[in-house]
C-alpha cells in the first residue's frame, strides 16, 4: 500500500473547482436575470447553476475516461460548495445532509430532462427548460426562446474548446444575449 504524502494537492479536484468558479461566474450573469427573465431567487440561481453545469458535465463525458472522471469530481465540488452554502444560511446540521441529497436528486432529474430535450431539438429543449428553469415563475415565449438560443450557442462553444483545456480545468462560455 502507497501512502500519500499529507500535504499532496488534488489536481483534479482543482480542476473540477476552476471549471466550477467559471460555470458559477456564468449562471450569475445579469443578462440571464434581465433579458432572460429568470428570477432573481435562490431558486432561479440554483436552476442557471444546474443548467450550466449540467452543459459542462455533458461535455466532459465525451471527453473519454478522463473527463468522465473530472465530471465525477466536479459533481462533488458543486454539492460540497451547496453543503456549506446550506450551512453558512444557517440550515441545522441535521438537515443539511436530507437537503443536499434533494438537491442531488434534483442535479440528476434535470440533467436526465435536459440531456433528453438537447438530443430531440429546440422544442423539446424549450419545453425543458419551461419545467425547470421558469418552474417557479410564468415564462414568456420570448424568455424560452432566448434560453434555447443561448444553450444552443453553450453547446457549440463547449465542444469546440479542447478536451485538454477542459481536462486543466479551463472554460469559456459565450456571452449570454443583451
Amino acid at each position: 500500500m502507497r501512502l500519500a504524502w499529507p500535504f499532496r494537492r488534488d489536481v483534479t479536484r482543482d480542476h473540477a473547482h476552476g471549471l466550477y468558479v467559471a460555470l458559477s461566474r456564468q449562471a450569475r450573469e445579469p443578462a440571464f436575470y434581465v433579458a432572460g427573465a429568470t428570477p432573481d431567487t435562490l431558486a432561479g440561481r440554483f436552476e442557471l447553476v444546474l443548467l450550466h453545469a449540467i452543459l459542462v458535465v455533458r461535455r466532459l463525458n465525451r471527453a473519454g475516461p478522463q473527463g468522465q472522471a473530472l465530471a465525477q469530481v466536479l459533481f462533488d465540488v458543486l454539492f460540497d460548495d451547496m453543503d456549506q452554502a446550506l450551512r453558512e444560511m444557517g440550515i441545522a446540521d441535521l438537515s443539511v445532509a436530507k437537503r443536499v441529497k434533494r438537491l442531488a436528486a434534483a442535479f440528476y432529474g434535470r440533467a436526465k430532462a435536459y440531456e433528453a430535450a438537447l438530443d430531440r431539438g429546440p422544442e423539446a429543449l424549450a419545453d425543458a427548460l419551461e419545467r425547470n428553469l421558469f418552474a417557479s415563475a410564468a415564462v414568456t415565449g420570448e424568455a424560452l426562446s432566448y434560453f434555447v438560443g443561448y444553450v444552443a450557442a453553450a453547446e457549440q462553444s463547449l465542444a469546440a474548446q479542447p478536451d485538454a483545456a477542459l481536462l486543466a480545468g479551463e472554460l469559456r462560455f459565450p456571452p449570454p444575449p443583451a
